[in-house]
């Protein structure tokens, strides 16, 4: 048993381990600290470019990974070339499939401009090369031929069909061949008047006739066809000469890259075969197209750039703040013509992981499983190496309209995910598909040692922020006073917390008071005055249930000594605020075989790990007291005036007080209070929440009187977990309140009885007079009511 000394109550940082007057007198922080084994995951699975090698980064927010993964992700990406750029185009052999191409960065949108162009040109020149005279020569020279060639059979006609004696006269509704007779038309009438051996010979005359005419019209046809061929050839060579010489140097200069050169020729072939959209020719529908559908046939001639890596040096950084299945994957949109939505390649939108690719991607897990479809679909493209862009709707089988399926584009990423600890051990064990995916595992840690190096590099940290925000820098005594905040957010007087973004709060908050004050630089004055307020802020509950204890509407006392009666240490946490509550905790003991019985449990106010402390009680018990005899009690212990669940086993030992107090009768000191849990050996365990539970308790007594003898029972082993307030450290110093360190149930019981605990003789017994020989006492006589009541049941006298 041993008494806390002030000094040893909080671990105080003097300035002089800091080495300097101000933060402005250091350098500003280069990397990371107090992560040495997250920045050593980081830098291998950056470096190793195996497939699967993906990281993980485990860690609670607010120590810095995203930082870590910024800083490490911009220092390797700046080492790598930029990536390729990725444009989509036309698919002239099936519209509904646009092409992928890959160009160098900064050539996709090069590329996009020399097609705009081009097209821009095609659509002034090509118009002035059919309206030139050398088109109009030729075009007339065709039509002169082919009207030589139709005069010519025609006039043979006429003369075969005059020599026949008819005449051949075309009307809109057909050929018609009228026989003659003197140089005259035979009408119906007169036909029909004449011999029928004459008529006879008319009309094997008119067949032989009505042959050579249909052989005539063939050979007609057969010109018309020959002049349409012969026109559309001439159109051919002049537009392919017109559009010619406007690929000719963009073939040149895409020479290098056979897709996009394919593409131009494919480009320049359906220029030629559509040479009517560029020569302004007037349509009839044409009136009744909007004008902002007018350009809508050019479109496919257009190219999409969904990656322009222009701007790019090195490779790509991309954090996605949110991964819905669009933004990471890109989606497909569409414009609403005439009440009906319809899409085309132009409208096709790259996601984050087309703008990642061939570098990192930064993702939150938390809202990558949030969106539906996103941890599936990310996980095939990381599988299959490819990205592929498609209607979400489709994943779930619903009927959706005709759409594109955009051909899939390579992918090469590197994708970190950033997440708490609970997330990377769901997947691990729930997914199959994670542990193939993500093999590398970065986990940042809440605490890192409290040495001269670290004590360093926080004053350094501090450099950097207040650099970086335009903060006042602090003086060596701020410095101090925030190393000795970050030991009490480790709750280790050995370690410092890393958890940077709370401390960085309090660093502005004090800023801010030193600024408001006129100061210079910002002090421990300061900083204090920052925690105090934040504190207050979120304290609003534990005050009101400090004015309970105060007009005794919680009851406990801090004075005299009670039987089966203690003063237990518990925390309450509500998020943003973890402060100490003690608590009575009362037992009663009589004569049965009920054991020892949880009445929280049984009101299922108690967790798992509550009920597991109680039940070591019995196993204490029978192993220390009953052995020789049966362990024959009926016992009840309860949190008096508690109306909340229960958990954690940080009050066994003092239950354990409690219980042995209604056993013996021997009453215990209220002006003590216990925390600590217990084995079946009766040794005392650390527990969670010291400082907290401490500072409770010391409130309640200062509110009540401190009168000098009061403090706290803990486990010896939380002895270096002590970051006590400082007017608690100053009551300690002033003997007005007291800290006691126990390491076996023993210590305890001498220290709240005032009795000696008497240790197992050589015989097998306790020694007089000792606490525990009335311990063993008390469960004789009660072993010996059971067995008499036991017999009176029988009918036994």
């Amino acid at each position: 048993m041993k008494k806390i000394a002030a000094e040893e109550a909080r671990a105080i940082c003097k300035i002089e381990e800091l080495g300097c007057l101000h933060t402005d007198d250091l350098k500003p922080l280069g990397t990371i600290i107090g992560q040495e084994r997250a920045v050593k995951a980081l830098e291998f699975g950056l470096d190793i470019q195996a497939e699967g090698f993906n990281i993980f980064v485990a860690g609670v927010p607010g120590t810095g990974r995203t930082t870590a993964v910024k800083s490490f992700l911009e220092e390797v990406a700046c080492k790598k070339p930029a990536p390729p750029d990725w444009c989509y185009v036309y698919n002239f052999r099936d519209s509904y499939r646009p092409r992928a191409l890959r160009l160098p960065a900064g050539m996709g949108a090069q590329l996009a401009r020399d097609m705009q162009n081009l097209i821009k040109t095609a659509r002034r020149e090509i118009p002035r090369a059919f309206a030139s005279e050398e088109y109009a020569k030729k075009r007339e020279e065709i039509t002169a031929a082919f009207d030589a060639k139709k005069n010519e059979l025609l006039r043979e006609l006429h003369a075969k069909a005059q020599a026949a004696g008819f005449v051949v006269q075309a009307t809109p509704n057909g050929i018609f061949i009228i026989p003659l007779r003197n140089g005259q038309i035979i009408k119906d009438e007169e036909f029909a008047e004449l011999p029928p051996e004459e008529q006879t010979d008319i009309l094997q005359r008119r067949a032989a006739l009505e042959q050579e005419v249909a052989r005539t019209f063939r050979e007609l046809h057969k010109f018309e066809h020959e002049a349409a061929e012969a026109l559309r050839r001439l159109e051919s060579e002049i537009a392919a000469f017109a559009v010619g010489h406007l690929f000719a140097h963009l073939l040149e200069k895409y020479s290098a890259f056979p897709d996009v050169k394919a593409h131009l020729e494919a480009v320049q072939q359906d220029m030629v075969n559509n040479i009517g959209l560029f020569r302004n020719e007037p349509r009839e529908s044409e009136s009744m197209v909007p004008p902002w559908m007018r350009e809508t046939p050019f479109r496919k001639y257009e190219v999409n750039v969904i990656v322009d890596n222009s701007g790019l040096t090195g490779a790509p950084v991309v954090v996605e703040l949110n991964p819905t299945y669009g933004d990471l994957f890109g989606r497909i949109e569409k414009e609403a013509h005439f009440g009906t939505l319809v899409t085309d390649f132009t409208m096709v939108r790259g996601g984050s992981l087309h703008r990642a690719n061939g570098g990192y991607i930064v993702i939150h897990v938390e809202d990558l499983l949030r969106n539906l479809f996103v941890w599936d679909a990310l996980k095939r493209a990381l599988r299959d190496k490819e990205i592929t862009i498609e209607e979400p709707a489709e994943r779930l089988g619903l009927v959706a309209g005709k759409s594109l399926r955009p051909e899939p584009i390579p992918l090469d990423v590197k994708v970190i995910l950033l997440g708490e600890p609970l997330h990377y051990y769901i997947l691990y064990w729930f997914d199959r598909d994670f542990r193939e995916l993500f093999k590398v595992k970065a986990e940042f840690d809440t605490r890192m040692d409290r040495n001269a190096e670290n004590i360093s590099k926080y004053a350094a940290f501090f450099c950097t922020l207040c650099g970086k925000e335009n903060l006042l820098h602090l003086d060596a005594s701020a410095v101090a006073k925030l190393v000795e905040y970050g030991s009490r957010l480790a709750e280790d007087q050995k370690k410092l917390s890393t958890r940077f973004a709370e401390i960085a709060d309090i660093v502005r908050e004090a800023c801010h008071y030193a600024r408001r004050e006129g100061a210079l630089y910002t002090t421990a004055v300061h900083v204090k005055k920052a925690i105090d307020a934040s504190f207050y802020r979120s304290n609003l509950i534990q005050e009101r249930i400090q004015e309970m204890f105060a007009r005794g509407t919680l009851l406990l006392d801090v004075t005299g000594a009670k039987v089966g009666q203690v003063n237990g240490l518990s925390v309450v946490s509500l998020g943003d605020l973890t402060f100490g509550k003690p608590s009575r905790i009362t037992a009663t003991v009589a004569a049965g075989k009920d054991g020892v019985i949880d009445i929280e449990r049984e009101a299922r106010l108690g967790g798992r790990i509550h009920t597991k402390g109680v039940l070591i009680l019995s196993g204490y018990l029978a192993g220390k007291y009953a052995r020789d005899i049966p362990l024959s009690l009926s016992a009840r212990l309860v949190f008096e005036q508690s109306y909340e669940g229960v958990e954690g086993d940080s009050a066994s030992c003092a239950e354990l007080f409690a219980l042995l107090s209604a056993l013996t009768g021997i009453p215990l000191k209220q002006n003590l209070a216990v925390t600590g849990s217990i084995n079946q050996k009766g040794e005392v365990q650390p527990v969670g929440g010291i400082n907290e539970k401490i500072e409770g308790f010391f409130d309640v007594c200062r509110i009540k009187g401190l009168t000098g003898d009061q403090g706290v029972v803990i486990p010896a082993a939380n002895a270096e977990n002590l970051m006590l307030r400082e007017d608690v450290v100053e009551a300690i110093r002033d003997e007005m309140f007291n800290v006691y360190l126990i390491n076996t149930v023993d210590e305890g019981i001498e220290l709240l009885t005032g009795l000696p605990a008497g240790q197992l003789g050589p015989d097998g017994k306790f020694p007089e007079g000792s606490f525990n020989a009335r311990v063993v006492a008390s469960l004789t006589e009660l072993n010996l009511r059971v067995k008499e009541s036991g017999k009176e049941g029988n009918g036994e006298k």
